[in-house]
């Protein structure tokens, strides 16, 4: 999981919170109408930026790699 990724997520999880702050849902339905507006934020957020690019921001890291190397990667800096 790259930075990017990880601000999405953010944005996709403070939206949900700032919406579910405003609409204040009581049941489980609403909660989930309010998520899927939240994760809508992000998810459109993340398609512009694509486009803009031209290329996918998803990776195939995981959050616990971020910050460290592979040892491929480390031996391919050593040559």
């Amino acid at each position: 999981m790259t930075n990017l990724e990880l601000v999405l997520n953010m944005l996709a999880e403070t939206s949900t919170t700032e919406l579910s702050k405003k609409h204040k849902p009581k049941t489980l339905t609403e909660n989930k109408i309010i998520a899927r507006k939240g994760g809508t934020v992000a998810g459109n957020a993340r398609k512009e930026l694509e486009e803009k690019l031209g290329n996918s921001v998803i990776s195939p890291l995981n959050a616990k790699e971020l910050g460290h190397r592979s040892n491929n990667e480390l031996s391919n800096q050593e040559e």
